[in-house]
This record gives C-alpha cells, structure tokens and sequence, in this order.
C-alpha cells in the first residue's frame, strides 16, 4: 500500500485523530488536514508514523471551495503516482443556540463546515477514486442528524444533509466499487462534548456510559476496508442505544 493514502478531514484531535490511527494500523498513509491547530496535526502524524507509514499534515479550511481545491490540486500534482483510496468526511463545528436567536452566521458556519465541507473535499478526490475504480467515503454525522436536537437547528440540518447526500452518492458509484456510508454517533467522549453534564445525560443511554473515540474508529476501518464492500449507502449508528 505503498501509494495508497487516506484523507481525513478535521483529523488532528479527537474522533479524527483516532481515525487517522486506525487507517494507519491498517496500512494506509495519512493526510490530516487541520484548519489551525498545527501542534495537534503534528502531534497526529507522529503517532501515525509509529505504526510504520507515512504522514502529512494538509492545512486547509474544509468551508473555503477555492482553498481545498488549491492545496488538494497541488498534493495530487506532487503526488501523480498516489491515489486517496479512502476518504473520512469528519471535519464539523457546533455552535448550539435557540433558532429564535440564531444569527445568520452561526447558521451559515455551521452549514459551511460540515455539509459544504463534505462537497468540496468529495469533489476533489472523486474523480481520481472513479478512475481507479476502488474507494471508500465515510461521512461522520450525528445523532443530531437523525432525530433532531433543540437548540442544535443549525448542526441538526448540516448533518441530515450529509445523510441525504451519502444515501444519493452511494447510489451514483456503486458501479465503480466506491462504497459511501455514514456514521452517527451519539455522544463520545471528545473536546465538543467536554462541557456537556456527562453524570445526567448517560441515565439517558441504555449503555449508562458515553462512547471512546477508539470504538467509533474501529467502525470506520470496518467501512473502510474491503471487507465492507456490499455496504454502501448506509448510515451507521454508534450511541449505545440512545436512539434506535
């Protein structure tokens, strides 16, 4: 897999960072793109490099169409003899309030990342997967993007249109042995959940406990891998039971 590389999107810290660990284990070389932490992506590509591939942090903002195209297109350029065989759609920002006082920034930035985010990094490595007639897209999305959350209107509508989008995409190239799944987590122990009262909300999960990062990346390197190659089109949910 000398060549072969996964791009996981938002895979510095947290969900992705596990992700990034878990795709290396299986082989594959790894870009993390960040947006600004670069402590963090540095930090993720060492411990990348220690199960024996390669590495790079790819700084971009997933939200801005012109600069994915631009470091993307430059990486493929440099790289003619590499394919991203596996992409992770993880990237994704929260900003929780009330629809009646939701500003129109705090809707649109939150669209931007998750839902925009998916389109432009999706378009720039689709082509080449189509080409090579193999791939894998697995989209994180929500809970939130199932069933709804109060206060989380914004984030609730990003991520059921990354569902609706994994359900239609799935379908255009399955022909092309690209599977594209999603998977919704409920609540995981990570830096977006750290403010949330832990104690009161897992009486609500049968589970009676939060979920590990390492659970939800084991998940994606099943979907990532070929032995998932009759699935596609999917949403995967990991919640303990929340949500059924």
């Amino acid at each position: 897999m000398e060549n072969k590389y996964a791009l996981v999107t938002g895979g510095s810290r947290g969900i992705g960072r596990a992700c990034c660990i878990k795709l290396a284990e299986m082989g594959y070389n790894v870009l993390v793109n960040y947006k600004g932490n670069k402590a963090a992506a540095d930090e993720a590509c060492k411990l990348i490099e220690e199960k024996g591939v390669k590495a790079e942090a790819m700084q971009f903002d997933v939200a801005d169409k012109a600069e994915v195209e631009r470091i993307i297109t430059e990486w493929q350029d440099a790289n003619k003899d590499a394919i991203i065989e596996v992409l992770i759609n993880n990237a994704g920002i929260r900003q929780d309030i009330l629809m009646m006082s939701m500003t129109d920034e705090q809707w649109d930035s939150v669209l931007d990342t998750s839902l925009n985010g998916m389109y432009h990094v999706t378009k720039q490595v689709l082509k080449p997967m189509l080409m090579n007639r193999y791939g894998r897209i697995i989209n994180m999305v929500s809970l939130s993007g199932l069933k709804g959350q109060p206060g989380q209107v914004n984030y609730s509508a990003a991520k059921a249109g990354m569902i609706g989008a994994t359900k239609a995409l799935g379908q255009e190239i399955a022909k092309r042995n690209i599977t594209v799944n999603a998977i919704a987590p409920g609540f995981i122990k990570t830096d977006m959940t750290e403010e949330l009262n832990e104690g009161d909300l897992k009486k609500m999960i049968p589970m009676q406990r939060f979920g590990e990062v390492q659970e939800v990346a084991d998940l994606v390197g099943f979907l990532a891998s070929k032995q998932a190659g009759y699935i596609t089109g999917q949403v995967v949910s990991i919640n303990g039971g929340l949500y059924t």
